[in-house]
């Protein structure tokens, strides 16, 4: 029993209870053992639809999207896209925030140690619920229903060591919640990211194809186009992912994929997933902000979304408010943190040319206008963003409190709870507009033609033709992209991550991944750090 304990104290894969979901019937810790698992529901209650509570968050990090200190603060505040300058005495941390953006985090950084934390910890729910699934297996081998559970488990499981894969590289490969000490060990980063590919291409059969953004059974689950969205991702990266000597140069596209039986490589293989998720109906919204609005629910481009709702479910969402100043919240009654902005090279590829027409659907810049229609005032004067006076500290500048331009690209929930924090806007993990542009980047890494992709990115907000060399992809990117957490997996695969940016010092090419959590190597001496840490 003491090795099974300290396998998870090792990962810090703790907590194992399940949590209640909208389904009728009562969960697992309030029914008997032997009642627990007596129909298909039951079974699909206490070993999947529990799992999916996880992916959002109603506190800091955790959660794949929404929350801060994880996940999404790790590969947006360390790019070139965005920065937590220190205001003052507001957001220093002890330089938690200026270390992220020059590259100096170390081993004991938190949020390095909460991410890995929060992943692990879902990676052993997913096991507890894998082996019991196949407990049932092997006691009624003729359930039609255990193998599609089963499958669609893998899958989340999968999901959570890819982002392990992107963001820590060389992480311990554990299938299941009996393992004991001895045999957690390390795997490269290339036999990561083959478990990973396995287990997606082995679940994609039996995956139901249903939209997942969708309200109705399917809301907020694995499903098909979810796992192609996955392979895409996978193919388009494979060469960064699959890099056992830690070179990290540009991709090659050289790496093999079996798609329904055919072998191609990656770039082929980006294209043939990509053509796949176009095939069953998503299309770009008319709208570019009609995937962030309240009633996003609604897109026709979104894949894969954390459902959020004030009533029904505790995910939350703080980019917002954790963005906009004090009294930009309370002109809505919301909370502001008056932190994030944008970098000075994010606004520089907004301007490049004629200004990119997202520019004001994902920035507030200048004087802001309220809910009543009159500008928020800021003490006796209006309230005025001064997007170019943004630098890593601010403290004792002119514009300490308001320079930075904000984050707009979700609507304002008027009726948002917490703050403004538990809104009505799902919160968006993966969508059709990424999935044109990889298959642009593909085409172009293969020599071919990306433009047509591309123009339908642009031409959908009015954007000007650009012809999609790898250059303006990477732009578009930032472009389409900004603010959703994406950045820093491009700038490695564009091999620009350790390219030095205004205030951030030259800090070497192995920052590419995150190190292995000190934490973690004092507990479990098979593992080594990650190189150059």
């Amino acid at each position: 029993m003491r090795n099974k304990f300290l396998i998870y104290s090792i990962l810090m894969v703790f907590g194992f209870t399940f949590y209640a979901c909208s389904l009728d019937e009562s969960p697992k810790d309030q029914i008997p053992e032997e009642e627990a698992y007596k129909s298909p529901t039951l079974i699909y209650l206490n070993t999947v639809a529990s799992l999916y509570t996880e992916i959002g968050a109603g506190g800091g990090g955790s959660g794949l999207g929404g929350t801060d200190r994880g996940i999404y603060d790790l590969n947006t505040f360390t790019s070139d896209e965005a920065m937590l300058p220190t205001r003052g005495g507001d957001w220093d941390d002890g330089g938690l925030w200026r270390d992220l953006f020059q590259h100096q985090w170390g081993v004991n950084n938190s949020l390095v140690q909460g991410s890995w934390d929060y992943l692990y910890r879902v990676i052993g729910k997913t096991n507890q619920s894998l082996d019991k699934i196949q407990q049932l297996i092997e006691a009624d081998p003729e359930n039609m229903f255990l193998p599609i559970y089963q499958a669609e488990v893998k899958s989340l499981r999968a999901m959570y060591y890819y982002y392990l894969l992107d963001m820590y590289g060389r992480v311990p490969i554990v299938e299941s919640s009996s393992a004991k000490i001895a045999d957690v060990k390390q795997s490269s980063r290339s036999e990561v990211f083959n478990f990973v590919k396995k287990e997606l291409e082995e679940a994609i059969p039996l995956l139901n194809a249903a939209n997942s953004s969708k309200k109705g059974e399917y809301y907020g689950r694995m499903t098909k186009p979810v796992a192609y969205f996955l392979m895409a991702r996978l193919a388009l990266n494979s060469q960064v992912y699959a890099d056992d000597d830690w070179s990290d140069a540009a991709p090659s596209g050289s790496a093999t994929f079996n798609v329904d039986g055919t072998d191609m490589n990656a770039w082929e293989a980006t294209i043939a997933y990509s053509d796949k998720i176009t095939e069953m109906g998503y299309e770009l919204e008319s709208e570019f902000s009609n995937n962030f609005s309240v009633t996003n629910e609604n897109s026709k481009e979104n894949i894969f979304v954390i459902p959020m709702d004030p009533t029904n479910y505790n995910a939350r969402m703080m980019y917002l408010i954790r963005s906009r100043h004090y009294e930009h919240g309370k002109a809505y009654n919301q909370d502001g943190w008056n932190g994030a902005a944008a970098t000075k090279e994010a606004l520089a590829i907004f301007r490049k040319g004629k200004v990119d027409p997202r520019m004001e659907k994902t920035y507030f810049m200048g004087k802001v206008m309220g809910p009543d229609g009159n500008f928020i005032k800021n003490g006796k004067v209006d309230l005025e963003y001064k997007p170019d006076a943004i630098t890593i500290d601010l403290s004792g500048a002119t514009d300490e409190k308001t320079a930075g331009a904000r984050m707009a690209k979700y609507e304002t929930d008027p009726i948002a709870q917490a703050g403004g924090q538990l809104m009505h806007n799902d919160y968006v993990l993966f969508r059709y507009a990424d999935v044109i542009l990889m298959k642009a980047e593909a085409l172009v890494r293969s020599g071919q033609s990306g433009d047509a992709e591309l123009k339908k990115v642009r031409s959908r907000v009015g954007a000007g033709e650009r012809d999609a060399t790898l250059q303006n992809l990477l732009d578009e990117r930032l472009l389409e992209f900004a603010w959703e957490g994406v950045r820093r997996q491009d700038l490695l695969r564009f091999d620009r991550y350790h390219t030095p940016i205004t205030d951030r010092p030259e800090s070497g090419r192995f920052r590419t991944v995150f190190p292995i959590p000190g934490e973690v190597l004092s507990l479990n001496t098979n593992l080594s750090q990650n190189p150059g840490y």
